[in-house]
């Protein structure tokens, strides 16, 4: 699909979740029965073991800042992937690796708070917010969601999923948290699975990552795309693709995606150089209607997309960047204090 198509698409996806639609699916009836088919051959192929339930890396990280200031706060919500699913220790999560890489950037102590379930679908966002946001005056400064295979692999409707991200993103914008998004990845690329469902996989992620950006960015927060940033580890350490718990990266497909997300997270929270807040032309990036930005960021793993001007014929343009990658240092949590 090219790129304007894809843009289309997202559009029509994303103004069906805001004015109520929830006719377009991410899959075309007429194939469902091949899909499912090829579903029972991924199975078998990939492996349906059980891994076991994420560490819990919540938990104070950076005190050697101790002093420096208040703990910044960081929340994680979304899927298996949010969780840190398929690793076995605290630190390999991407909570554990995001807070340690805002620790170091910061150069002050960061909480981590992980309110993400495994098998989770775009619709338990909204038990998710209610529980980011339990305590009104311990509101977190960040956060970072990253939610959508489930989706996909269960067929929920595009506009609903959407719907559920974007009343998520605008609940935690409003209560006065930043929220960085981490869109669908790109399921296409597992090895083991077979065309057709590798196409419709990767057609159906991609589509949806495109209008999870423009649900997100209208609300308020920022995406970066994940895409087939985890194509790799996934095919050099296959594990379960379809199930409750959908797929687990290893150790260094996690740290592969913070280190995308973790230049997003510090600029959203101004901790940046301001010199890299500019558009580079050498790195491809400018701004760019939402729609057209979306479809040109789920094409390319660790693109991000944020708000630059809110208004235009074709919904707000966007600020699309490339942002070089910063490599996380891995830490285990200390126990958070109850102030």
């Amino acid at each position: 699909m090219s790129s304007l198509s894809r843009a289309r698409v997202a559009r029509r996806i994303a103004a069906g979740a805001a004015f109520g639609g929830g006719g377009i699916g991410l899959l075309g009836a007429a194939t469902i029965g091949l899909v499912l088919a090829e579903v029972q051959l991924a199975k078998r192929q990939v492996g349906n073991g059980h891994s076991p339930h994420p560490p819990s890396a919540d938990g104070l990280y950076g005190r050697a800042y101790a002093g420096a200031g208040r703990p910044l706060r960081l929340t994680m919500l979304g899927d298996s992937t949010a969780a840190g699913q398929g690793v076995h220790r605290a630190r390999q999560t991407p909570g554990a690796l995001l807070a340690s890489g805002l620790a170091a950037v910061a150069e002050r102590p960061v909480e981590l708070r992980n309110v993400a379930l495994p098998g989770a679908q775009s619709d338990d966002l909204d038990r998710q917010v209610v529980l980011a946001l339990g305590d009104p005056v311990r509101v977190p400064d960040v956060c970072v969601i990253m939610v959508g295979a489930n989706d996909v692999t269960r067929r929920m409707p595009a506009t609903q999923s959407v719907r559920h991200l974007s009343a998520a993103v605008r609940a935690l914008c409003t209560a006065g948290a930043e929220v960085v998004v981490g869109t669908c990845p790109d399921l296409g690329t597992i090895e083991p699975v077979q065309q057709p469902l590798r196409w419709l996989a990767r057609r159906a992620s991609r589509q949806l990552a495109a209008a999870q950006t423009i649900g997100t960015v209208e609300q308020g927060g920022r995406t970066v795309s994940l895409g087939d940033l985890l194509g790799p580890e996934f095919a050099a350490n296959p594990r379960e693709l379809f199930g409750p718990d959908n797929y687990h990266p290893s150790a260094e497909g996690y740290a592969t995606a913070a280190m995308a997300v973790l230049p997003t997270v510090c600029a959203a929270l101004g901790l940046w150089p301001a010199e890299e807040e500019r558009p580079d032309a050498s790195r491809r990036e400018g701004f760019l209607p939402v729609a057209r930005a979306a479809a040109e960021a789920a094409s390319e793993a660790g693109t991000e997309v944020a708000a630059a001007v809110p208004t235009g014929p074709r919904g707000p343009w966007v600020l699309l960047k490339r942002r070089r990658r910063r490599r996380v240092p891995a830490t285990d949590p200390a126990p958070a204090s109850g102030g």
